[in-house]
């Protein structure tokens, strides 16, 4: 069977009930967490922002960071094309220079269009030294699957021969999260003005000329 284009694979799978006693618990929390930070915000408040009691809360989520990581997960499915649920990456039937290019397309534009993903990984960068395993359940849960199949999808492609497909990966992901960083959460835009699509088409050319095997 055909694999099928990024932008039309399966449905992620939940990593939490998906009703809308969950979903107004995490609308309440994101309401405390942007608006107060990590630290200050507590269960207590988030209940009382969701309009639940604290028992309802916890049957859902067990503590203050579990329920931090959710909103992360349900805010980045619009943007992040890798995540851990969707099928094997690397059967997806698309040309390296096709499927790269639709993953950058998709990161920069859902992460761009998504102020309070924004801000909820502004948090998390800037609470990483109080609160480190925050950071180190991010990194675990988001970024490390979505680096393992995308390493995975550039080794097995007949067309690229990096040596090493995870070196490759995170410098694409790399580049991609360093754009994001200074023209959203640091404010660079005027700065160093980039249009997302230059960066995409140079950073697609880059990849595909590394990728290249070696003449022997």
């Amino acid at each position: 069977m055909q694999a099928k284009p990024v932008n039309e694979l399966d449905p992620i799978k939940p990593l939490r009930p998906s009703n809308d006693k969950a979903e107004q618990i995490l609308d309440g929390a994101l309401k405390i967490f942007t608006t107060q930070g990590y630290a200050a915000a507590s269960m207590d408040r988030i209940a009382k922002a969701a309009g639940v009691s604290k028992p309802t809360l916890y049957s859902y989520f067990q503590d203050k960071e579990g329920l931090f990581m959710a909103l992360v997960q349900n805010l980045s499915q619009s943007c992040d094309p890798l995540f851990p649920h969707r099928p094997a990456i690397a059967d997806v039937d698309l040309p390296p220079e096709v499927f790269l290019r639709q993953l950058a397309d998709k990161a920069l534009t859902g992460f761009a269009q998504n102020p309070a993903l924004l801000t909820l990984i502004r948090l998390i960068i800037g609470e990483s030294e109080r609160f480190p395993t925050l950071a180190q359940s991010f990194v675990r849960e988001i970024q490390k699957p979505m680096l393992e199949n995308l390493a995975i999808y550039l080794g097995s492609q007949s067309q690229l021969h990096f040596p090493d497909p995870m070196v490759a990966a995170r410098i694409f992901a790399g580049s991609l999260v360093h754009f994001l960083i200074v023209q959203k959460l640091m404010q660079g835009e005027d700065i160093l003005p980039l249009e997302s699509d230059r960066l995409a088409d140079g950073l697609v050319a880059l990849m595909m000329a590394a990728g290249k095997k070696p003449n022997v």
